[in-house]
């Protein structure tokens, strides 16, 4: 069997991603400098992925800073301030009076807004029911008076088209108007977009020049290695060795896992021995959500513009049949570019279809807002996050009411196996903040068992 290097680490970390980086930077500054960082593809960021497109960069993943603008501030907003990061605010609230019907008629706003009321009623009528359905079934006391007193009523089923992309819009992007979202409580609920050339990872970047050899903007420091896709993990009381897919073989004292939930859910990592039952279960029981921007590059711009104007909706029979749209005037003016969000079900079909056939459903939907008179797009962009094998999914997706022994699980330690990552934050879990909050904070558990 191969050996990169004979020597034992104190820690292997598997992942570049924001956790990945975070947990490095800390244990570099604590002193735990002889560490190996295992990425299985050719660059850092992880999810955080930029993309040069139509003359611009675009973030294929991460693409917000959201919780910006509360007492408490919220450290990646800090970071992009301390290296100048660009950014342009973002409201995709006003998205709900920019609705399309299949004719190009927008639906008038009293309209909406009576949707849009009856759909937050429905959804918060729905969370009463589990809360009350949680609580018959396990005790709980933690529900406040109010709900445990409320009549239980069935929630409404959005039928018509309004009523679906609605729907879409509130479950899929603002589930803070039903339940309060810890990452707008705490840091704020403003939304910047990130429109930088050097693109979201120049944050890993800044971070990662704080403890790692980097030269004219490159990171050359032999502890972290690019390209090695870790295949097999064997722990013991003395120890961890890991295998990667070229063959070579790791050894540390511990390893720090910081790979996406959708990949602990695949068969891409073997675990020897096998994680413990309560280990798998709480990985299991948590959902990936696929999360598709589309980029659609155009001749020139045929759509209103605006500060209102920014986000638009097309309401369809299907529900998210590329339903939530963007123009990026705001943050690229003169770029002529439209992103369209898939998600879940519709981000999979689409993955799994030529990109023509994505072009050809696109401009369908477009003529159908505009008219038969606009340009085709003369490039499209679209990511695939479900069949990265090293990514399976965008980031986690807990049910509303969770309990706090599926996060104690899903972040807990096996052995001398750390597990880190947005999945492992409670509170701001499926954020950039959240991973790069929960890399901070398992080192604290490695330096003390490290002694």
């Amino acid at each position: 069997m191969l050996m990169d290097s004979p020597s034992r680490s104190s820690v292997i970390i598997v992942g570049a991603g924001i956790s990945g980086i975070a947990a490095a930077k800390v244990l570099a500054e604590n002193g735990v400098e002889d560490l190996v960082i295992l990425e299985a593809s050719d660059r850092v960021g992880g999810r955080i992925c930029k993309e040069s497109f139509g003359g611009v960069t675009v973030e294929l993943g991460a693409g917000w800073i959201a919780g910006v603008g509360g007492q408490q501030p919220n450290p990646i907003w800090e970071l992009a301030a301390q290296f100048e990061l660009r950014t342009c605010f973002s409201d995709y609230s006003n998205a709900r009076y920019n609705i399309y019907d299949r004719s190009g008629n927008i639906i008038p706003s009293e309209i909406a807004a009576d949707s849009y009321k009856k759909a937050v009623d429905s959804a918060i009528q729905k969370l009463r029911n589990q809360e009350e359905e949680e609580e018959e079934a396990y005790g709980d006391d933690h529900c406040n008076n109010n709900i445990k007193n409320s009549e239980t009523k069935l929630p409404s089923t959005p039928e018509t088209p309004i009523e679906l992309a609605i729907d879409f819009i509130l479950h899929d992007f603002e589930m803070a108007e039903v339940e309060p979202i810890s990452t707008y409580v705490d840091f704020g609920e403003r939304e910047f977009l990130v429109a930088d050339e050097r693109g979201y990872d120049y944050l890993l970047y800044k971070m990662a020049e704080e403890f790692l050899f980097t030269s004219e903007g490159r990171i050359l420091d032999n502890r972290l290695k690019l390209n090695k896709v870790v295949r097999e993990l064997q722990y013991s009381k003395s120890g961890v060795t890991v295998k990667t897919e070229d063959g070579f073989v790791y050894e540390a004292n511990y390893v720090i896992l910081s790979v996406s939930i959708g990949v602990l859910q695949s068969d891409l990592l073997a675990f020897n021995p096998t994680l413990p039952r309560w280990k798998l279960d709480a990985i299991e029981k948590c959902d990936v959500m696929v999360y598709t921007k589309i980029f659609l590059k155009f001749p020139y711009k045929f759509w209103p513009s605006g500060p209102d104007k920014e986000f638009f909706i097309y309401a369809h029979e299907r529900r998210g049949y590329y339903t939530f749209w963007q123009h990026m005037e705001n943050a690229y003016p003169g770029s002529n570019m439209l992103v369209v969000t898939l998600t879940n079900e519709e981000s999979k079909r689409v993955e799994a279809q030529a990109d023509e056939e994505t072009l050809r459903e696109a401009m369908a939907v477009l003529r159908d807002m505009f008219g038969p008179n606009i340009p085709n797009a003369i490039d499209i962009l679209v990511p695939r996050w479900w069949n990265n094998r090293f990514q399976r999914g965008s980031y986690s997706n807990y049910p509303i009411i969770s309990n706090h022994k599926l996060f104690h699980n899903i972040k807990a330690p096996v052995g001398r196996i750390f597990f880190t990552g947005e999945h492992t934050s409670e509170r701001f879990n499926g954020y950039v903040h959240g991973g790069y909050l929960a890399g901070e904070a398992l080192i604290f558990q490695v330096c003390i068992a490290n002694g």
